[in-house]
């Protein structure tokens, strides 16, 4: 009966995490170049706000959270699809990007943000957390990456997972689709041949030159 108890009381837990998160990701998708405050994430959820306390202590470890929810559904996807038995080319890496990072329009402002709280904002401790979870994460798909991709010898899968993920954030932060970026120029009326190109056909052309300049290109018939 104890036990059951605890289960029962486990879950709700989970519930209310997730109620909180649900409830951050709908204000942020209204909004997303303004934080919401712990007091308006606990009214959209339909929580007190020292319930809401009692989970992130604060606005910045709520972000970081949703964030990590949204990264670790890469993740996951990512790694099933390196531990199975399906072909892993090019092409299906750039696919799941598109789907879990490109489409979702609350993605990349949400880790452009995270980015920069990382070094205020969110205490030392909860960052060295989040960043010991995104290692695992990391070093279990570069695994993947090199039983798929045999010219990534040592942590090779990593890097390139690393350097993939750099790549796809700050093409974004000088798209004109980031808020404030140098892009935005193009408006003012610089050349837009220069500042307005398309983020995701940039993208694409940037993430294959690094992923063939790395594993190498696939023969035409695997194109």
């Amino acid at each position: 009966m104890v036990i059951r108890q605890r289960a029962i009381q486990a879950e709700a837990k989970q519930e209310r995490h997730h109620a909180i998160l649900d409830a951050a990701e709908r204000l942020l998708s209204r909004s997303k170049d303004r934080m919401a405050n712990v007091a308006e994430v606990a009214d959209e959820a339909g929580l007190a706000k020292g319930t809401v306390y009692l989970y992130f202590p604060s606005k910045e470890e709520l972000l970081l959270a949703v964030h990590e929810r949204n990264i670790d559904g890469f993740f996951r996807e990512l790694i099933d699809f390196l531990e199975g038995d399906d072909v892993v080319t090019i092409d299906a890496i750039l696919a799941l990007t598109h789907r879990h990072m490109v489409e979702p329009p609350l993605f990349l402002p949400l880790a452009a943000r995270c980015f920069g709280m990382m070094g205020q904002g969110v205490p030392t401790e909860a960052a060295f957390a989040f960043k010991q979870r995104m290692a695992q994460r990391l070093q279990r798909a570069g695994a993947g990456l090199t039983r798929h991709f045999p010219e990534l010898a040592g942590d090779g899968g990593v890097g390139l997972l690393r350097h993939s993920y750099a790549l796809i954030i700050g093409l974004w932060q000088m798209s004109g689709e980031s808020a404030g970026s140098v892009c935005a120029l193009s408006a003012a009326g610089a050349d837009p041949l220069i500042f307005g190109w398309n983020y995701s056909d940039e993208l694409d052309r940037a993430m294959r030159a690094l992923w063939e300049g790395t594993v190498g290109s696939p023969p035409p018939a695997a194109r």
